[in-house]
């Protein structure tokens, strides 16, 4: 059989819907100034779906400095993979700034989240080593584990009783082997909002001898007295052995980082194969980094406005009577019942009628008979923002509990 031809038959859970949804609810076009209101498909929509957390994306003068960059530099500086010809002072000096905002020796510059994280987890583990990670791990982790060549074990999300155990299993095959474990968790879970248990994770060092991982995308830059992340949150940077953050969330942009002991650092300078075989970040988005980076440390009051408004959002929907799950981070799932049929009538109502747009999950991702309508509140924000948005779902609320959404189709609404 011709290799393509089982795409051509099957585009998989999500993709099979293709034909009906591809525009609208898979790979939809926000257009416009990045805001808290923008167009889709031509009408103005209330836009709960960006990463936006503080309001950078479109700051004036993280604008003018990227601009000025792009001037200075144009795209292409510097040419090749940084340990060959794409170093420069300052992809160093940003390195130093981040490692310094995150409490760590030392910090290495990366090129993407994904890839980084994927990379990491391949550069740091070999054969003999265990990993042990939470079920409700990133698909960046996911894909980076799948790559270990060695054992691993998982744990049922944030049962730090069921991650004891799977420590010593791991503890015992890694002894046998001459190995050592890395334990891998996040800051903050991206789809419930919950935090890890980092501080309750740290404490187990005293039993166990293991390296910690936290991948902190929607903890950086949000959580914490000075916004450094869960660790911080948490008061246990001294204990995280690897802290992985993203810029594309609250710094609005494009790469991430590493923050560990020097040495580590070092490792994974001369080791991580995304990085080693990976063009350089361009000048400009190195500087404009450094300009999001100033902002994020001396400007407080953009993350005190994010928590008003997450805390707004937040209550108002709870005495409203909706269900969020256990988040306790600015990240927002609404839980609902139904079907994918009823998910994706629920989410045409929300834009055509009522000029909301938010991101819908169903299943596969999470089980039949599930949705999650999943708000990302920023400083971009109002209050008025949140009292329309409150209001719009206690009407689509009743309307699917009175049946007003039941199908089992997908409304064709593709371009």
């Amino acid at each position: 059989m011709d290799i393509f031809e089982k795409f051509r038959k099957d585009k998989g859970d999500i993709g099979k819907h293709m034909e009906r949804a591809h525009g609208y609810f898979a790979f939809p076009k926000l257009e416009g100034e990045i805001s808290a209101r923008m167009m889709f498909r031509g009408k103005e929509v209330l836009t709960w779906s960006l990463n936006n957390y503080i309001g950078l994306g479109n700051h004036p003068e993280v604008r003018e400095v990227d601009a000025k960059a792009a001037a200075d530099w144009g795209l292409a500086y510097p040419m090749g993979a940084r340990m060959m010809s794409g170093q420069t002072s300052n992809h160093e000096e940003l390195e130093r700034q981040l490692a310094d905002y995150v409490g760590k020796p030392d910090a290495f510059l990366l090129n993407f989240g994904y890839q980084g994280m994927v990379s990491i987890i391949d550069a740091i583990c070999g054969r003999h080593d265990v990993i042990v990670y939470d079920s409700e791990a990133h698909a960046c982790i996911l894909d980076g584990v799948r790559l270990h060549m060695g054992k691993r074990y998982v744990y049922p999300h944030n049962d730090i009783d069921n991650l004891k155990i799977q420590l010593r299993r791991a503890t015992k095959l890694a002894e046998k082997q001459g190995g050592g474990v890395l334990v891998i968790t996040e800051g903050v879970f991206g789809m419930s909002g919950d935090l890890g248990k980092l501080d309750e994770i740290v404490a187990l060092k005293k039993e166990f001898d293991f390296r910690l991982l936290v991948d902190d995308a929607h903890g950086f830059g949000v959580m914490g007295p000075t916004g450094a992340g869960a660790p911080e949150h948490f008061g246990v940077q001294d204990q995280v052995d690897l802290h992985f953050c993203t810029f594309a969330k609250a710094m609005a942009g494009i790469g991430a980082f590493i923050a560990c002991e020097t040495d580590i650092c070092n490792y994974l300078r001369y080791n991580m194969r995304s990085q080693t075989f990976a063009k350089s970040l361009p000048m400009p988005i190195v500087v404009g980094s450094m300009k999001r980076l100033e902002l994020l440390r001396t400007k407080p009051e953009l993350r005190e406005k994010l928590w008003t408004i997450v805390n707004a959002l937040q209550s108002g929907l709870k005495e409203a009577g909706f269900d969020l799950g256990r988040t306790n981070s600015p990240v927002t799932p609404v839980y609902m019942k139904g079907g994918v049929g009823e998910a994706t009538n629920v989410v045409v109502d929300l834009r055509e009628n009522f000029g909301i747009f938010c991101s819908v999950v169903v299943y596969p991702v999470i089980p039949k008979g599930e949705i999650i309508l999943r708000l990302i509140p920023t400083a971009m924000h109002s209050l008025e923002d949140v009292k329309m948005t409150i209001e719009a779902f206690k009407q689509v609320r009743d309307r699917l509990e009175s049946g007003a959404y039941a199908n089992s189709e997908v409304p064709d609404m593709a371009q």
